[in-house]
């Protein structure tokens, strides 16, 4: 939205050389407005933008543009101009950023920025795609128990230009191993003699540096914690994580459940800025393996080709039998992989939905099924037998596809996978070839064997 306003604007600046102009529309706008601007000009124009503003500034602005745009625009600067830019970024999002730059690089950058920012660099990198630690800042503050409240707020005026939050401040002894929490609002509340030690809570909610990024999201959320303390197997604090990390994982972990759910390979960038090749490939795959499953539905029915010669009325009612129960597992799975995405349960919850679908199929499936016999005995002008057909198999599809859209992503996350790998489209597959075998089963049992 801003930057179809603010676009006609910033061209004018550029087109008359504005350099004040250009700084001014730069530090008078959010960062993150700026860089939504930004994303409709040119490498070049971009950093004439950011070359009129000042370095804090220009680094602001930079963070906030997509990873796929920074890594664009890190290969128009040189070795010194590059490290200087990372040197100042916060470190999650410096990380984000080297991670996509290739290691030979990383190599050449690294020698170039101040040593304490390396370490730090290279200790991020160190750590596993996916984890905690991933997604930490070690921008934190920190004070020791020992002072006064007076002198933890001196300290805090020091700490604050170059932490990333100072609303929780985390108390450590000299190991750096965490002994508590206090607020910002109780510093500011109590008396300037007052002991810290008196108002640390002792007990704080912390994550390990080596748990999945999504728990630790979904923890922070349950709490409504704007940060929590990431420690290490030994309690060290090594970080923590913000409300602003935790926001972009639940996004990016619900985005990866939708294109699984619609059987579609994770993109690692938005849809415009993936290549087409990649795009052909992640849904390709796909719809390569559901071809292969539609193929074994067609073998089957070709199997039971003896039977629609005899009964040639069934191949009417095929269409109702496989989108029942091919919809029912369908939504059944949504529910079930939006559920477990919103927090680990237990093993009595899982038994428990799944349990619960399998009442509300044979609710359902009883319904479609009354549906099913009506039209097949009064609209189709089958006999009652056949009719009878129709209705018990849509009642078992329907109760089939349920349990099995239910129990299929509830067993993909005690293997320990995703449960959104069970897609749509695949249980949908999976149910026709099932829906084939039992619609022709009950024939052949309820109207007679047939040679």
């Amino acid at each position: 939205m801003f930057d179809r306003l603010l676009l006609p604007d910033l061209r004018e600046l550029l087109e008359t050389s504005d350099t004040e102009g250009l700084r001014e529309f730069c530090e008078a706008l959010h960062p993150a407005v700026v860089a939504e601007v930004l994303g409709r000009l040119d490498s070049i124009e971009v950093w004439r933008v950011l070359s009129s503003c000042s370095p804090e500034t220009r680094v602001s602005i930079f963070q906030h543009l997509e990873l796929p745009r920074q890594e664009e625009l890190a290969r128009e600067l040189d070795r010194g101009q590059l490290s200087k830019l990372i040197e100042e970024m916060a470190p999650d999002d410096r990380v984000d950023l080297l991670s996509r730059l290739s290691e030979e690089r990383v190599q050449t950058l690294l020698p170039l920025i101040a040593q304490a920012e390396r370490n730090d660099i290279q200790r991020l990198l160190s750590l596993p795609e996916g984890s905690t630690g991933s997604i930490m800042t070690t921008e934190y503050a920190s004070l020791r128990a020992e002072i006064t409240v007076g002198e933890a707020i001196d300290q805090l005026r020091s700490q604050a230009p170059n932490r990333e939050t100072i609303y929780y401040i985390y108390v450590i002894d000299e190991s750096r191993e965490l002994r508590g929490v206090v607020s910002l609002r109780e510093l500011i509340l109590a008396q300037p003699k007052t002991p810290l030690k008196d108002l640390i809570f002792t007990e704080p909610i912390a994550v390990r540096v080596g748990d999945d990024q999504e728990t630790t999201a979904q923890t922070l959320a349950r709490l409504d914690l704007i940060a929590v303390p990431v420690v290490d197997d030994h309690n060290h604090l090594v970080g923590i994580v913000t409300h602003d990390d935790v926001m972009d994982v639940l996004q990016e972990e619900a985005t990866e459940d939708a294109y699984l759910q619609g059987a579609v390979g994770t993109l690692e960038d938005s849809y415009l800025q993936t290549p087409l090749i990649t795009l052909a490939w992640k849904r390709g795959i796909w719809l390569m393996f559901l071809s292969i499953v539609a193929l074994v539905t067609a073998e089957v029915l070709n199997r039971y080709e003896h039977v629609s010669r005899a009964y040639a009325w069934m191949v009417l009612f095929l269409p109702l039998v496989l989108a029942s129960g091919g919809n029912a597992g369908s939504q059944s799975a949504t529910l079930i992989i939006r559920t477990l995405a919103l927090g680990s349960l237990s093993r009595e919850e899982n038994l428990r939905m799944a349990w619960r679908e399998f009442l509300v199929g044979l609710t359902l499936g009883g319904v479609l099924a009354a549906i099913g016999y009506s039209a097949a005995l009064i609209w189709f002008g089958l006999t009652i037998p056949q009719a009878c057909v129709v209705a018990f198999t849509v009642l078992l599809v329907v109760v089939m596809g349920t349990v099995c859209g239910a129990a299929l992503p509830i067993l993909f996350r005690r293997l320990g996978m995703d449960p959104a790998l069970m897609s749509n489209p695949l249980i949908a597959a999976l149910v026709d070839v099932l829906g084939v075998v039992i619609y022709y089963s009950v024939a052949i049992f309820a109207l007679g064997a047939i040679k």
